[in-house]
């Protein structure tokens, strides 16, 4: 009841009583109770006649306006994604292999080099005096093979008239042999030292872009094989072309010998399928790369498969060390059924969408999904070519109650295109 209702009624009950307490005297209080409850229910009635006049009834609730559309067909690819790190397809660490004193640097920090330029300098004269031994004590070994070979052919003839024995010839011969033999180890003592002297002069082992200078000319290097031994002086790298590593799961995995096993390639023809890069602050994958490698076992502490990719990097642009996101295609070419992510609701367990029939009559449906394709997404299962999907304002739908269809075609909002530009194929 409306305020002003609620004054008029306490204004013309206060009339009742005044005008009902006049007739009061000489009767009984009861029985002018009575009559103040009787005029009041009166005024009651009245008033609550005339308000209803006054209101009306409520107006019938109207049917909801909401826009349908049918889905979208069309041929997609779904694309399995992965973090991928760069590396280098050649690398090495440049280290001495004799040691010494450094007294030169031949690059510059950071420059391309090729295989076979010079890249350090040890100071060689002690291995060049090492050397000069090594020919002297051979010069020596030949002298005594000389001088071995005349002192048998003397006995030959002494031999045969027996002027010496037998024995004593064949001590001769023994000396020769023993000779020949140090001549064959003066010869490996001059090839080791010329070895060791040639390792004076460090060169690229491959070629590529080298690293800084790690060690400064005048310092003491040490030479040998292992790495603790051994001084780093710097490092080169292969940049192009570049490999990237990635890890599949094992369901993947599986799933990528089937589709490579149904295109009559076999298990292993997912070697060389093309694979998509793309780096943190870039849309899409705009670089193309190759699958070339396929580890021959899964690791067992993670249920992975280690797979590479190999790609050109003629710019130089991508370094190894550098995280990049990695697409793989993870099924083959098929039509499928597509709506934007605003038609689709959920229940926590479920995701659904309403479709309308020829009663208007919106129904729940339980539908399947897929990845985004083009800014919409990929229904699996759950939804018919033919159907009418409301597309917003589920939340004006009640079960049972129709509605007023608003049928248009299906588009994609600006910010839905957006999203999709990162997953498109």
């Amino acid at each position: 009841m409306r305020p002003s209702y609620i004054v008029l009624a306490l204004v013309v009950a206060a009339a009742a009583i005044v005008a009902a307490l006049g007739p009061m005297r000489g009767r009984s209080i009861e029985a002018g109770i009575e009559d103040l409850r009787g005029a009041f229910k009166s005024t009651l009635a009245r008033l609550g006649g005339g308000a209803a006049r006054s209101t009306g009834s409520p107006p019938a609730m109207q049917p909801p306006e909401l826009t349908v559309s049918r889905p979208a067909s069309r041929n997609v690819i779904e694309w399995d994604e992965y973090t991928g790190r760069f590396d280098a397809v050649e690398a090495v660490d440049v280290r001495a292999r004799v040691s010494g004193y450094l007294t030169e640097v031949k690059f510059t920090d950071g420059e391309d080099v090729k295989a076979g330029d010079l890249l350090f300098t040890i100071d060689p004269r002690p291995f060049e005096r090492a050397l000069d031994q090594a020919k002297a004590q051979l010069n020596q070994a030949k002298v005594s093979v000389s001088n071995a070979k005349l002192d048998v052919e003397r006995g030959r003839p002494l031999l045969k008239s027996e002027h010496i024995s037998k024995k004593a010839f064949d001590d001769r011969e023994n000396l020769l042999r023993d000779a020949e033999a140090l001549v064959k180890i003066a010869e490996a003592r001059v090839k080791a030292a010329e070895l060791e002297l040639s390792f004076c002069r460090i060169t690229a082992p491959i070629s590529g872009r080298i690293s800084r200078t790690l060690v400064t000319p005048g310092n003491f290097v040490s030479g040998g094989g292992t790495d603790r031994a051994s001084t780093i002086l710097t490092t080169i790298v292969k940049q192009d072309p570049i490999y990237i590593y990635f890890d599949v799961s094992e369901n993947n995995a599986l799933k990528y010998q089937r589709i490579s096993q149904s295109s009559g390639k076999g298990a292993s023809g997912i070697i060389g399928a093309a694979v998509g890069i793309g780096l943190p602050d870039e849309s899409g994958f705009p670089h193309d790369a190759k699958l070339d490698f396929l580890e021959n076992r899964l690791d067992q502490d993670t249920g992975t498969l280690r797979a590479r990719a190999i790609l050109p990097n003629h710019d130089r642009f991508f370094s190894p060390g550098m995280f990049a996101r990695v697409r793989l295609q993870g099924s083959p070419e098929y039509t499928a059924l597509l709506l934007p992510d605003e038609a689709i609701g959920t229940d926590q367990a479920n995701r659904f969408v309403y479709v309308v029939g020829d009663d208007n009559i919106p129904v729940r449906r339980t539908v399947e999904l897929g990845p985004i394709d083009g800014g919409l997404r990929v229904i699996r299962k759950g939804l018919d070519p033919g159907d009418w999907v409301i597309l917003r304002g589920q939340q004006r739908v009640k079960e049972g109650h129709k509605i007023v269809p608003r049928r248009a075609p299906l588009t994609v909002s600006d910010a839905a295109s957006d999203a999709g530009a990162q997953t498109k194929p």
